[in-house]
């Protein structure tokens, strides 16, 4: 285990060791600023990660993740509809999201980190069940919670297989996109 996976374990498990995950964020926005909304859904994806994470870990049940994440001290700085909404999406298209992405890894599954497996079923949700949001944004949300939560080039990988999953999941965006 890396020291970044102990760290997201002890985050996880609730461990009171070093707890400083603002590395690579932007500085905090005055109050109504534009960015607040989205600073609320990217603390919602770093709580989802740490659920998913775990519970890949410990198999453990929704229910069970979800009320240790209330507890979570960034759960009060997450925008909790989109924490459960995005959580339960993961939980329940799981299959149908590692089934998509097996097609873009270059090794079997059980040999990815489990926090980069963890970062590719998130967004990799986001890319094939929530169109409503720009597939730009979702590949850029799963390179900052690798580069934060990540092995050293982990944001490299996650870049290269959301951008490959991205072109198949949402072809007539991308296509706009690079036209």
């Amino acid at each position: 285990m890396t020291d970044t996976e102990k760290t997201l374990t002890s985050l996880v498990v609730g461990d009171d060791g070093d707890k400083e995950k603002t590395a690579g964020k932007p500085a905090a926005r005055r109050p109504g600023a534009a960015k607040k909304g989205s600073q609320n859904r990217r603390k919602s994806r770093e709580l989802v990660l740490k659920a998913v994470y775990r519970g890949m870990l410990n198999e453990s049940e929704l229910s069970q993740i979800f009320r240790d994440m209330t507890d979570d001290p960034d759960y009060n700085k997450a925008d909790e509809a989109y924490f459960r909404h995005l959580l339960q999406s993961v939980t329940n298209h799981l299959e149908a999201i590692d089934a998509r992405l097996v097609n873009f890894i270059d090794r079997p599954m059980a040999e990815l980190s489990p926090v980069e497996h963890a970062i590719l079923r998130i967004a990799g949700c986001e890319l094939m069940f929530d169109l409503s949001i720009p597939y730009r944004v979702v590949i850029n949300e799963g390179v900052e919670l690798a580069k934060i939560f990540g092995g050293t080039d982990g944001h490299k990988y996650i870049n290269g297989v959301l951008d490959k999953l991205a072109a198949d999941v949402r072809e007539a965006e991308v296509k706009a996109a690079k036209s």
